[in-house]
């Protein structure tokens, strides 16, 4: 007989794909109105080497998952088995499954450069922005280095792996997250560039629902397929970026992903994200 538990986590997930579908429609409707000129070069953000097993939707027994209330979005966290996660694997826990989607937040990443800033509408991200907000409250990205800078093309610098920390680069350096992954939110299928300068965007594995913690901030107009949550928009810091990205890179990623270790390290000391505005 299906369990009490099992009910909730089917109709958790037959919400969630309710509401991907009704944002796909959307965004096809969208790109019916304009010509779609090229397709974008394809960027795999994050460096393959960990196997994600879609998961429970987690212990969180005390959540009501029988109605999302109004100003709430579902938020489903996908957890990988202790026997898929690597060294690299940060676990801190899982946030809610309901979460708000109304207001704005401020991210502050406080690095040795600087403090870079950036403003989130929950309106678009609900589940990313919750995610962030949970990592933060647990320390999760504190003393992490930005591991790769992507000048040729592209013009990102990505962070957010929490296992790339103290002096020099190691292989496993951006395999690094959290043990969730989750869906990707408010993708720039109609926008031309898809990443213009000034925005940070979340990384993944190039598979449906595979973002994680890694983010990338966006330094010049960059085409890339719009498969990548956009997070939200730089408000201050970007000349620190820019300086980073000025330095150059060592090319370490080169024959995979593009790319390599920034040669201007750049440590976040810490990220933080503020109490919701209205």
């Amino acid at each position: 007989m299906t369990s009490t538990r099992e009910r909730q986590r089917a109709a958790a997930r037959a919400r969630l794909e309710r509401e991907m579908a009704e944002r796909a429609a959307k965004a096809r409707r969208r790109r019916q109105t304009q010509a779609i000129v090229g397709a974008g070069a394809a960027l795999l953000l994050v460096v393959a080497g960990t196997v994600w097993l879609v998961a429970s939707l987690g212990d969180d027994e005390s959540s009501d998952t029988t109605a999302t209330p109004a100003g709430t979005s579902l938020c489903v966290w996908d957890e990988a088995p202790a026997e898929q996660r690597t060294p690299q694997v940060k676990d801190v826990g899982l946030p809610g499954s309901q979460q708000p989607n109304v207001g704005t937040q401020t991210m502050t990443i406080d690095t040795n450069l600087g403090p870079i800033t950036a403003k989130v509408n929950l309106a678009d991200t609900p589940c990313t922005a919750a995610s962030f907000t949970h990592l933060a409250s647990k320390n999760f990205f504190d003393n992490s280095k930005c591991h790769r800078l992507v000048t040729e093309g592209l013009q990102v610098l990505q962070c957010g792996d929490p296992s790339a920390t103290g002096k020099g680069w190691r292989e496993t350096d951006g395999t690094g997250g959290p043990q969730y992954r989750f869906a990707e939110e408010n993708l720039p299928t109609d926008k031309r560039p898809p990443y213009p300068e000034g925005v940070i965007a979340m990384a993944n594995s190039g598979q449906p629902a595979s973002t994680g913690s890694q983010f990338f901030i966006v330094y010049g107009d960059s085409q890339l397929s719009p498969d990548y949550t956009v997070l939200g928009t730089i408000t201050s810091g970007m000349d620190i970026v820019k300086q980073v990205g000025a330095a150059g890179h060592d090319n370490a990623f080169g024959q995979q992903a593009g790319g390599g270790h920034p040669k201007k390290e750049v440590v976040i000391k810490k990220l933080t994200m503020s109490e919701i505005q209205k």
